[in-house]
């Protein structure tokens, strides 16, 4: 009996199942390909593009040298100087293969025999082992692979992106070339990055002059810079420095009679260095200013300041620098010692009240803290005796802006902006800050006199006034309150005496808007407040602005706009722009040369003469005491035929002031500039110069009868019926005719009446010729 035949139906599941397993797979194996290709295309996207290996940009220290050739400062994001590999020791390649990658000259990118190993290690024996070359390091380090707390996942495609392009790396660069990347690329600790600037951070030298020991300290940082660190971590760096020697002896590079010497000897370390960090030492408030006009300029000229590795030359002169910092910082030392004696805050518990709030609310415990716990830190701050101390001394510390010009050129060569000199960002005293400049501001009025056909022997009466314009009162006084008779313009800025300067606004010899005028076109930008009290210096000023009139004055009434920045340079050496001073006549030429002379007068004979009698400066110079009314602001300005400087002492908050003559500015800022100004001379090779008069022979000297000047106020030209001397002062020619009597009838009477000098005796005749004509 035949057995019945299976049904079609199992074939055909049969069939329909291998169809679904078909599928299945398919469909898996689509996903499986899909994932694949999207991983690819994923781990493709972050690699560095042909143009990006074949011209890798690394973050680069923008670098700021002085006008005589000092590094003073640095911009970066990385603090970095390249270096050629050529010009490295030996030893310091030799080290760095024998430690991290011995197999450097055979492998194409990737040592897949050292990784196998490291894998072995990792997972079977639970040991922590490396397996990268210096060419995946390099990948790493330079497109910025590594990515903080990474999971297991992202690891694994870091680590596949570092094999390609160390591959691609290893197609594009010799050898040689891969070393100099990595040694420059490469973040040693202490913001240093790259094997220069780790030299010069941690032993103070180039890294063409270390030897097999310090570049045995250094390979290790590499590995770990926070571990490793040889000043933090002192035992490990001997430690793994040791490693380092060792390993170059198991590779050939270094004997073991060297390796047993080597290792007993210390690290040594140019620890003052390493503390110094990447601020400028040198002149950190100059530096910020420069800081601060390049990233105006940034997008004019498409730079980035912190990465592009550019050279910036300055007109910053260092050892001019160095004797500004110590003339500055060795005065206001002692000076402070002897304001902390006179101030007491239990006078001024208003002040201190408000400084304490105000310090209190800056802190970062009290921002954070939350409305409701605000209150109990504020009174613990306000209770603890400490914190408190802190705020008095900070309040009652003695600020200062100096700052030194070149004559003739308008170049920065000295800046202290204040007394903190560990300065990084901040207030600069010399640029930021404006006061009023109380009688340093006298030159600009003198000079619209002067202009105005006014001269240094022309009387002015020495007393009191009421000034009522129906808005404001205002009823000046000399420093000392005294009063007198005719005196002088020669006299009155010798002794800074305030009735005189304001009277020639006041009687209409100068004009406000004259006083205006001659500021702006002497160097000062600040809006003035063009009010009579301008004339005594009322009007808010920086430091620099000053610099800048009395520099105009010493430069024959040229104006130079002043400059710090020289030239710039891309990290190829090409010339990015370059800077000249942008110069303009202000005032004419006589009338700068009058006014010196009369400044000079002032360090001679006046205000200003400690810079003499006390600090012994004796070259040439001119100069101008400057005190506010209320002696917040101390001030001297002045210059010689080469530099022009001025000085600004006081306090950030005003409220706090010095009192009496002590806080006069021949006290408490001249000595910084006589000071500087002596040690300079001192010092340096600065030849002997004097003040000259116009060679137009527009500026004569001449006799007055000295009864017309203080008994009358009416001056005359000496003659025989003068019956109390002569005052013998400078003129310009063409204001002689102002000094002549009304009362001439003949040529004879005339040059009987006037010792006429010979330089003069054309222009007398003119005169004479003249009067008789009107006659």
């Amino acid at each position: 009996m035949n057995e019945p035949k299976k049904p079609k139906a199992k074939k055909v599941n049969r069939k329909k199942r291998k169809q679904v397993l078909w599928t299945i797979i398919g469909t898996v194996s689509g996903i499986i390909v899909i994932s694949l290709v999207a991983l690819v295309l994923y781990i493709m996207q972050e690699l560095p593009s042909l143009e990006e290996l074949e011209n890798p940009k690394p973050r680069l220290a923008s670098n700021v040298y002085s006008v005589d050739g000092e590094q003073i400062g640095q911009f970066f994001r990385e603090n970095r100087i390249e270096i050629s590999v050529d010009s490295l020791p030996q030893n310091m390649i030799d080290a760095l293969i024998a430690t991290e990658d011995r197999k450097f000259y055979d492998h194409w990118g990737v040592d897949l025999d050292r990784f196998v190993k490291a894998m072995i290690k990792n997972i079977f024996m639970f040991k922590r082992e490396g397996a990268s070359t210096l060419t995946q390091q390099l990948a790493k380090n330079l497109y910025d692979f590594k990515q903080r707390r990474e999971s297991l996942f992202e690891t694994g495609i870091r680590k596949i992106r570092e094999w390609i392009t160390a591959v691609q790396i290893e197609k594009t660069y010799t050898k040689k070339e891969i070393l100099e990347m990595y040694l420059n690329i490469s973040y040693f600790g202490r913001g240093a990055y790259g094997i220069e600037m780790a030299s010069r951070i941690y032993f103070g030298k180039s890294a063409k002059d270390l030897n097999i020991e310090e570049a045995a300290v250094l390979i290790p940082l590499l590995k770990n810079p926070y571990g490793y660190d040889p000043v933090r971590h002192y035992n490990n760096s001997l430690q793994r420095r040791n490693l380092v020697l060792y390993n170059m002896v198991v590779t050939g590079f270094l004997s073991e009679d060297d390796y047993n010497r080597m290792k007993e000897e210390p690290i040594k370390l140019e620890v003052d260095k390493i503390a110094q960090g990447f601020r400028s030492t040198t002149a950190p408030h100059f530096v910020e200013y420069i800081r601060q006009q390049m990233e105006s300029m940034k997008s004019q000229y498409g730079f980035d300041l912190y990465e592009d590795g550019l050279t910036i030359y300055t007109t910053l002169d260092t050892k001019m620098q160095g004797i500004a910092v110590n003339s500055a910082m060795t005065h206001l030392d002692e000076f402070q010692k002897q304001f902390d004696k006179y101030w007491n805050w239990r006078r001024h518990r208003d002040i201190l009240n408000d400084l304490i709030d105000k310090a209190i609310k800056a802190r970062e415990d009290y921002k954070k803290a939350t409305p409701e716990e605000r209150p109990a830190v504020y009174e613990r701050l306000k209770n603890n005796v400490v914190f408190v101390d802190s705020v008095q001394k900070k309040g009652q510390q003695i600020e200062l802006g100096f700052v030194v010009l070149d004559v003739k050129t308008g170049e920065i060569r000295a800046m202290v902006g204040g007394r903190d000199q560990s300065f990084k960002y901040g207030l600069n005293h010399t640029t930021q800050i404006k006061r009023q400049p109380g009688s340093s501001f006298k030159p600009v009025v003198y000079a619209c006199a002067i202009d105005n056909g006014l001269y240094p022997a022309y009387p002015i009466l020495n007393q009191p006034f009421l000034y009522d314009d129906g808005i404001t009162q205002w009823a000046p006084h000399n420093d000392d309150f005294s009063t007198g008779g005719f005196t002088t313009l020669r006299d009155a800025l010798r002794s800074s005496l305030n009735l005189i300067t304001a009277r020639l606004v006041i009687e209409g010899h100068v004009q406000l808007w004259k006083i205006g005028q001659f500021a702006d076109k002497m160097g000062i930008k600040s809006k003035l407040d063009l009010y009579p009290a301008i004339t005594l210096g009322s009007s808010v000023v920086s430091p620099l602005e000053l610099a800048s009139v009395y520099a105009t004055l010493g430069n024959k009434g040229i104006y130079n706009e002043p400059i710090s920045i020289l030239k710039i340079e891309d990290k190829n050496g090409i010339i990015i722009e370059q800077f000249a001073p942008q110069t303009r006549e202000a005032i004419p030429e006589e009338v700068a040369y009058i006014v010196t002379d009369m400044l000079r007068t002032v360090i001679n004979e006046g205000t200003g003469m400690r810079a003499r009698l006390v600090y012994n400066f004796n070259r040439p110079a001119a100069g101008k005491t400057g005190t506010n009314q209320d002696y917040a602001d101390a001030w001297f300005c002045g210059y010689t035929p080469q530099l022009a400087a001025a000085t600004w002492v006081g306090f950030d908050d005003q409220r706090v002031s010095f009192t009496g003559s002590y806080g006069q500015g021949s006290r408490a800022a001249l000595p910084i500039w006589a000071n500087f100004m002596r040690d300079v001379y001192d010092s340096l090779d600065i030849p002997l110069e004097d003040f000259h008069p116009p060679e137009n022979g527009n500026v004569v000297t001449v006799d007055f009868c000295k009864e017309s000047i203080y008994e009358l106020g009416d001056p005359r030209l000496y003659s025989r019926d003068c019956n109390e001397g002569v005052v013998r002062d400078i003129i310009r020619l063409q204001d002689i005719p102002n000094v002549f009597n009304a009362e001439r009838d003949t040529t004879i009477k005339i040059f009987d009446r006037f010792m006429i000098p010979d330089s003069l005796a054309h222009l007398a005749t003119e005169i004479v010729d003249h009067d008789v004509g009107n006659d």
